[in-house]
């Protein structure tokens, strides 16, 4: 007993010691802090203090220095220069700009590639890549790993303990590091070798008795040609998970190195692009907390109506804030869009008013700061005609800076108007978690039977709903706390251990309601399907069977029967065979299972499992089915039209128009508006203090 005490106050100590660090890092008084790159290299240094100027008097609080600056760090091998930059931290220091430092790994010097040509990735056709890009070395390069830490050593040294600089970031939009070069072959025998420790135990978990592809050592074995039809698909996924290993242990190993030398108060993080089947998204142990970059407007998402491609898919945003929050003690959004783009498909102009939009939108779901690429629009380079938060005159602000001046403004009227950090009863019992877990994933995509499915738009059709209702949503990984939540999805979670299905059962048993869709828990956590009828381990959890699944064409689409109305679907359907206890809520209505189900819903012991067989064709199967069990559990929920989010974060209600028509928000009798109206027009904002 008394170590469990001990334990506990240890444990108590220690968050509320990490508790306090976050709070120095970004004071919870202040709300939020904005910021803005800028690269002094780029420009003459005559104009280096205009800009900077510029920049704080139009509100922006932090800059960000030396991004892609290696060869103007270390012009030549050993020999570094920081003058420059010295200069540049003097100058952001004048007009009370605090700074983020960065590494440059992501841009290696000339010098270093054609000295090193062995540090540049090799595709799996053995082409490499060459300089004059970015992102061209190969995190698996040992040598590369190495080097770039003498680089990083120097960095810490002489800015560890500038108390202008407030926090690193380490390379640059770091993504799964795939390389087919000599060093990465080896890496990788190695991390498996590490993993399985035997090969009896490899050959075990990656099935090679199938098709002759029994392996004697760990030094037969190749990365695998994913291109070649056939490889194995364990061997595969490895690969992949080998592949994001290297890029947050390549991160972690930069952390490392500069806390030998930096300031505690100094935190470190990196700006990884949403993908969510990136493993390496938050797994770097290293790192104080992670940010995230979002563009909204490049020709991808045509958004709500005629115009919605000039304004962006709802959700993105959205769903980056609730994917990053639960990976990280705090998160911060590191680039958002200034204002047209140049390497999209097609770089529109955003709506006037949607850059705003999009800063509050980061704001709501309780980014602690957002920074911009770039300040000064870009006048040669890859990203001409990308623009900045001043234009190619590098005076004149842009329609996106005069938008980022205006939040900032916005925020200083907050913090006069700060209160207690609450938000409304309704609000906090509608929480809802998704499990989700990347590398089911990876795992669903190289193997996907059909090819209309698609794993992301999947869990968005159950996403969406739940910020219609107002409901605050976490995506959590199975290791977290299940108990707090009345409501977890399970959205195409295919692989899943035994100890994973005996938490959920206990959570349903205690009291929750799980809602659980086709495709989940075919597998075992290894990829394996079980040795027992068809996923007969969720059998107890949703009171029934699943007989077989089916996939259809393209051009013969069949439908769902619920509640007398009709849900198209194609890509996949379980084909559902309940126990006589188990409500049934819909049927297969076409094809030769007519009559069989496809949604049911079980009650085991306090609590509640809801089976959707089938992955509708737009989601609206899911949104109803959601909508029924919500009301069946007497949890309120809101009714916003689709594009109208409305979140709540440090005792202010923030809502928000991304629909093609104006949505009057309707707000209790006490409510102080603080910015916009009531009536929120397109790309329009309202904030008001609880």
């Amino acid at each position: 007993m008394r170590k469990i005490i001990a334990f506990s106050i240890a444990a108590f100590l220690f968050i509320s010691a990490f508790a306090q660090q976050i709070d120095d890092y970004f004071p919870p008084q202040e709300l939020t802090t904005v910021g803005a790159y800028y690269y002094p290299e780029h420009w003459n240094e005559s104009q280096w203090e205009r800009d900077l100027k510029k920049m704080a008097e139009m509100g922006f609080e932090f800059t960000h220095f030396a991004e892609f600056a290696w060869a103007q760090l270390e012009p030549e091998e050993g020999v570094y220069d920081f003058f420059w930059l010295d200069r540049a931290v003097d100058l952001a220091e004048k007009y009370n700009l605090k700074v983020v430092m960065c590494t440059s790994t992501a841009t290696p010097p000339v010098w270093l590639v054609r000295k090193h040509t062995d540090i540049l990735k090799t595709n799996e056709d053995g082409t490499t890549y060459d300089h004059g890009s970015r992102q061209h070395a190969s995190f698996s390069n040992e040598y590369y790993r190495e080097y770039s830490q003498k680089m990083i050593v120097e960095l810490a040294k002489h800015y560890g303990n500038d108390d202008r600089i407030i926090g690193w970031q380490l390379d640059n939009e770091p993504a799964t590091n795939t390389d087919f070069g000599e060093d990465a072959q080896k890496r990788f025998r190695g991390w498996l070798k590490n993993k399985y420790n035997t090969i009896d135990a490899l050959n075990k978990a990656w099935g090679t008795n199938f098709w002759s592809g029994t392996y004697t050592d760990f030094a037969q074995i190749n990365i695998p040609k994913h291109k070649q039809w056939g490889m194995n698909f364990y061997q595969r996924l490895d690969h992949s998970r080998f592949c994001d290993e290297e890029t947050s242990t390549f991160l972690d190993e930069q952390a490392v190195t500069i806390r030998k030398y930096a300031n505690p108060k100094q935190w470190i993080t990196t700006n990884y692009i949403p993908y969510y089947d990136a493993r390496y998204v938050g797994a770097s142990k290293e790192l104080d907390f992670i940010s995230y970059t979002r563009y909204m407007v490049y020709g991808e998402h045509p958004g709500i109506g005629r115009n919605g491609y000039r304004v962006g898919e709802y959700s993105r945003i959205a769903m980056a804030n609730d994917y990053f929050r639960r990976l990280s003690p705090l998160y911060g959004v590191m680039e958002l869009q200034p204002g047209q783009v140049n390497w999209g498909s097609i770089n529109s102009q955003p709506l006037p008013g949607a850059v705003h939009l999009w800063l509050w939108h980061v704001f709501a779901g309780g980014s602690k700061f957002t920074c911009t690429y770039r300040f000064r629009a870009p006048i040669y380079g890859y990203e001409q005609y990308h623009y900045g938060i001043v234009g190619t005159d590098g005076v004149t602000p842009t329609p996106g800076g005069l938008e980022f001046e205006k939040f900032m403004d916005e925020i200083n009227l907050l913090r006069n108007n700060s209160t207690a950090d609450k938000v409304p009863e309704e609000y906090s019992k509608r929480k809802t978690a998704i499990l989700y877990d990347p590398d089911n994933t990876v795992a669903i995509n190289q193997n996907k039977q059909t090819e209309v499915w698609n794993t992301e738009e999947h869990i968005l059709k159950y996403y969406k709903p739940l910020k219609a209702f107002g409901a605050p949503v976490d995506f959590i990984r199975e290791t977290l706390n299940f108990s707090e939540y009345p409501v977890i999805v399970v959205p195409a979670y295919q692989q899943m251990s035994r100890d994973l299905i005996k938490k959920l059962t206990t959570y349903v048993k205690n009291g929750g309601n799980l809602i659980m869709s086709c495709r989940t828990g075919h597998q075992d956590e290894k990829g394996h399907l079980w040795e027992a009828k068809h996923a007969e381990p969720l059998y107890e959890l949703i009171g029934g069977e699943i007989d077989f699944f089916d996939l259809l064409r393209p051009y013969a689409p069949d439908t769902i029967l619920l509640d007398n109305e009709k849900f198209a679907w194609t890509s996949w359907g379980d084909i559902l065979n309940p126990v006589s206890n188990t409500e049934i809520w819909g049927t297969y209505s076409g094809d030769f299972y007519a009559g069989k189900p496809a949604v049911t819903f079980n009650k085991i012991g306090n609590g509640t499992v809801t089976y959707v067989g089938a992955d509708s064709n737009n989601g609206d199967l899911e949104w109803t089915v959601l909508e029924k069990l919500y009301k069946r559990l007497g949890i309120g929920i809101e009714n916003y039209p689709k594009g109208i989010v409305v979140e709540y974060r440090d005792g202010f209600g923030i809502a928000m128009n991304y629909s093609d028509t104006v949505y009057e928000m309707n707000l209790p009798g006490n409510a102080e508006i603080l910015v916009g109206e009531k009536e929120i027009t397109t790309a329009g904002v309202l904030v008001w203090k609880l």
